[in-house]
């Protein structure tokens, strides 16, 4: 599988992987103010030599090595979340310190320093003849940790570029990872009616019996689905609310914002069916899907219903098996299969569009969003080694009898 060439290259641009995982991550990039990254990252892209880069009109960055009929995609998110708690890190978040083998910084681990790792596999591939057949995408896409899947459901429907294949180079401890449970987010109300808070049976209290569809959600969750993959689904009340004329009255108006984790067998129907039949007072409830709406970096508004397929590749996919091939070649040792707790753009990849999707990236999941986060360096030429062996292990498993 060409592995001692692959390790060898490798080698050889170690010292660059580790200086463009640095910059990378010195360049702040919260969801919808990427440009100043995604700039960064096609100039790197055009500096080695990309066949196309580009910007899309939602803000991704792309480049695109090779011109085979197979489309195979890597797409690592370039915006982070909050890391403005400075004094809750040992380290300046952005500094992008080294202490031995660690690389500490917003964005280590979840998910920028991956693009590193990403660009350059891409280049070692091309550089030693590894892309037969394919043309070998990367994409960093934008808004994901505000709306993971957004930037993909415009890069396929507005765009037109639908691979046929994608690794999510998300976290996985440069394990296979083959899916993750998907997600609704909601926003259930409640109405009431207004009195003087010295005479209460005046008016109908909508927090009392928000409460009571508090409590019916908790007894509800028993009964959520369970799969041996993906584990059962779950709903946490995150967010309660309420409306009255001042302290000294019966609040008019309670709300609650749920996030339910769904699970094989569960979708947005179902989560919604289960929801009303929870509340307290259906006759003065709602029960909707929240929508997200935001402006990209570009200008570009943008909606969607916050709604996140579960979505699972079976284990026996030939994806999967290139995929675990190369990360044993790289590695040395054989990968576990496994899945994310938290939710990745596999939710459009393959959750909406059904593209056979896996995950493989360096870091550790645990340590997305947390202070002090950090990626061993060691794993970002690792998963280095594995971008570029991809496509000849997929060429492989496509090919043999």
């Amino acid at each position: 599988m060409n592995t001692d060439a692959v390790r060898s290259l490798t080698q050889s641009y170690e010292p660059a992987i580790l200086e463009f995982a640095r910059d990378i991550i010195k360049t702040r990039s919260y969801s919808a103010d990427e440009r100043d990254l995604a700039l960064l990252i096609k100039c790197r892209m055009e500096t080695l030599a990309f066949d196309e880069t580009w910007i899309d009109g939602i803000g991704n960055v792309m480049g695109r090595i090779g011109s085979g009929p197979c489309k195979l995609l890597y797409d690592a998110h370039v915006d982070t979340v909050w890391a403005e708690d400075t004094q809750n890190w040992n380290v300046d978040p952005f500094a992008a310190a080294v202490d031995g083998n660690l690389l500490y910084g917003r964005g280590a681990s979840d998910e920028k320093a991956a693009m590193s790792s990403m660009v350059y596999g891409a280049v070692i591939a091309k550089q030693l003849g590894l892309l037969d057949g394919f043309s070998l995408y990367i994409s960093g896409t934008v808004l994901e940790e505000t709306c993971d899947g957004l930037s993909v459901i415009h890069m396929i429907e507005k765009e037109g570029l639908r691979p046929d294949f994608v690794v999510v180079c998300e976290p996985t401890s440069l394990d296979v990872y083959r899916g993750h449970r998907g997600r609704v987010e909601l926003k259930i109300t409640t109405t009431g009616t207004s009195a003087h808070a010295a005479h209460p049976d005046k008016g109908d209290n909508a927090i009392t019996k928000v409460a009571q569809t508090v409590l019916n959600i908790e007894r509800m969750t028993d009964g959520f689905q369970d799969d041996p993959f993906l584990g059962k689904g779950t709903a946490v009340v995150s967010i309660i609310e309420s409306k009255a004329p001042s302290i000294n009255s019966v609040p008019y108006e309670s709300s609650i914002c749920i996030d339910r984790r769904i699970t094989v067998g569960e979708t947005r129907d179902t989560v919604l069916e289960e929801f009303r039949r929870a509340v307290a007072d259906p006759e003065h409830t709602s029960v909707e899907v929240l929508q997200y709406v935001d402006k990209s970096w570009t200008g570009l508004e943008v909606s969607q219903e916050k709604y996140f397929p579960t979505w699972v590749l079976p284990e026996d996919h030939a994806l999967v098996r290139a995929a675990t091939a190369a990360a044993a070649e790289a590695r040395g040792v054989r990968p576990r299969i496994s899945r994310w707790t938290f939710s990745t753009n596999g939710v459009a990849f393959m959750g909406r569009f059904n593209i056979p999707t896996i995950g493989f990236g360096p870091g550790d999941e645990w340590l997305a969003h947390a202070v002090d986060e950090h990626v061993r360096i060691s794993d970002l030429y690792e998963a280095a080694q594995f971008y570029a062996l991809l496509p000849s292990a997929m060429n492989k498993e496509v090919h043999s009898p």
